[in-house]
């Protein structure tokens, strides 16, 4: 091995199954393919898992030829099974499913496939390793479950030099001498990991593996503190969801004391080193390792938690299919009115019964599949509605004119991302007597700042008339087969009632029956209060909207954009 440092690649080629993985973000590159290529030249050739692949094809199923040859239930294996002992490579990781990433997930911790469908049962060793390939923008990303229980997570920076097999091969043979950790070593990553803000424990295993194996690599049979550093800008840093705090200043620190002229003994110049000392050079080197936006105080897209949607975009509903779609498989059913058979899967129900069927008609001998009207099988598919975002605005006199400025923005904001997140954005405001759709359901920017531009404040908060017409447009955005998502922006301070000569008394009870009527349609919503100062009855008051409720005193444009943004995203 060459004295430059390990890379993930060297790392994972000794021992990819131990790491669980990697995931390459980024898009498809020659720089890609070489590593790629580099890896399958020191394990062998990688499988690649096809797009859409079903799971009688993934973990296996039943062997219709052979249980039709032998008169009984044969399993067959799928291609985790088929893979064991090697590499698997997911192409387009962002976009697979939850119901794949965790059959995925189940199969890098038990390390084995168990089938038990169509009359058949078997349990297969699957001890693979994944090389998932992310291409996702924005929000698009591989699910967390999945991701962390992959090793490492590089982005772009891919090395070009590939790893030596015959190196690789010798650090194999010697990763089973090299000792444990040291408590330094432990103490250093566990230290740096809470700092980092990396809340899993599989992440500081990974780094010990990770330091293990260069340790190997480099004909070590002790971890070092290189090791340890080099392991944790590889394992951790990728990871971290903020920045280690800085050393303090030097000038903070006590004065040194004054000079002696007793000359210091040995026992002083060899003093062992603070318990945090390698935990500081750690935290020094990932540092160096982190993304500028995550030194200033962003937050990094993996720290952003998904709403539940596969992918993070701003999807709608899930809804079933017979005609189109993403298939999830199939179930008993008969062809037509738009259901289409599903061959392989009938085939599969009927092969079980075929020498019980067979002896009802003939002794023995070959003869066509007999297939019975329950043994029919009908595919099934999933569909995903778009979504669209009502923001409510309080435009009352209630509601200060800076507020209703950043409302603008953040509906220019979420107009502007409408395309990548597929959704549509409507505007409805409420001030005076009365609400109004100022913005019907629409993607054109444009448009959009044209109303936006003439919306004026001023006058009462009639909060029930908006919320009944923010209720009534979510009705027909229903209808029209899209998700609606309100998110209300008020201070919950409604005056006015839907008969205005009403008093103040009955306008709190038209709001409350308005914000039950809402939760009563199921309509998901989020209430972001604008008051300067929050109240416990406005998170009442969303509570009983059946709403998520979010206070931003300060409120701003981008903070409203990213909380729609994530309610759209919201399944």
């Amino acid at each position: 091995m060459s004295d430059a440092e390990p890379t993930v690649l060297d790392l994972f080629a000794v021992d990819p199954i131990g790491f669980g993985g990697v995931i390459l973000s980024g898009p498809p590159s020659l720089a890609r393919d070489r590593w790629l290529a580099g890896l399958a030249a020191c394990i062998g050739p990688l499988r690649r898992l096809p797009p859409g692949i079903d799971d009688a094809r993934l973990i296996g199923g039943l062997d219709v030829a052979a249980t039709l040859a032998a008169g009984r239930p044969i399993a067959a294996g799928g291609l985790l099974a088929e893979a064991d002992g090697g590499v698997v490579v997911v192409p387009m990781a962002e976009r697979i499913g939850d119901g794949l990433a965790g059959r995925l997930a189940a199969v890098l911790d038990t390390g084995e496939v168990v089938v038990e469908r169509d009359g058949a049962a078997a349990r297969s060793p699957a001890r693979v390793a994944l090389v998932l390939l992310d291409e996702g923008v924005e929000e698009e990303r591989v699910p967390d479950g999945l991701a962390e229980r992959i090793s490492f997570h590089v982005k772009q920076d891919l090395s070009s030099t590939v790893p030596d097999p015959a190196a690789v091969e010798r650090a194999r043979e010697r990763l089973a001498t090299v000792g444990a950790a040291s408590d330094a070593v432990l103490q250093a990553l566990c230290a740096a990991a809470a700092l980092l803000g990396v809340d899993s424990a599989r992440a500081v295993v990974f780094a010990l593996r990770a330091a293990r194996v260069a340790a190997a690599l480099g004909g070590r049979n002790v971890i070092g503190d290189e090791d340890a550093v080099m392991a944790a800008q590889l394992v951790l840093a990728p990871r971290a969801t903020r920045a280690p705090p800085l050393p303090e200043e030097q000038a903070d620190e006590p004065p040194p004391p004054p000079p002696s002229d007793e000359a210091p003994d040995d026992a002083d110049r060899d003093e062992a080193p603070r318990p945090d000392a390698l935990t500081e050079i750690v935290l020094a080197a990932v540092r160096a390792a982190l993304p500028a936006q995550l030194l200033a105080g962003g937050a990094t897209p993996r720290s952003r938690r998904r709403g539940g949607v596969e992918g993070g975009r701003g999807a709608g509903e899930r809804r079933l299919s017979w005609r189109r779609g993403r298939p999830t498989g199939t179930r008993a059913g008969t062809p037509g009115g738009g259901k289409r058979l599903a061959l392989a899967a009938t085939l599969a129900a009927a092969a079980v019964w075929q020498r019980a069927r067979r002896g009802e008609l003939v002794e023995s001998g070959p003869g066509p599949v007999i297939v019975r009207p329950s043994d029919l099988r009908v595919r099934r598919f999933e569909t995903r509605t778009e979504a669209t975002v009502i923001v409510v605005v309080d435009a009352s006199g209630s509601a200060a004119l800076a507020r209703l400025a950043e409302a603008k923005g953040a509906v220019e904001l979420l107009l502007a991302q409408a395309y990548v997140l597929r959704t549509q954005v409507a505007l409805i405001v409420f001030r005076g007597s009365g609400a109004e759709v100022l913005l019907p359901p629409t993607r054109s920017l444009t448009r959009a700042r044209r109303v936006l531009g003439e919306m004026a404040g001023g006058g009462g908060t009639p909060l029930a008339a908006g919320l009944d017409a923010a209720r009534m447009l979510a009705m027909a955005v229903r209808a029209r087969g899209r998700t609606p998502r309100l998110v209300v922006l008020t201070d919950g301070r409604g005056n006015v009632a839907r008969a205005p000569e009403a008093g103040r008394a009955q306008a709190e009870l038209d709001a409350t029956n308005a914000a039950s009527l809402v939760r009563a349609a199921g309509i998901a919503a989020i209430l972001i209060d604008t008051a300067p100062r929050p109240r416990p009855a406005t998170a009442a008051f969303a509570a009983t909207m059946g709403a998520r409720y979010l206070a931003l005193p300060r409120l701003d444009a981008d903070a409203v954009a990213n909380a729609a943004v994530a309610h759209a995203a919201a399944a």
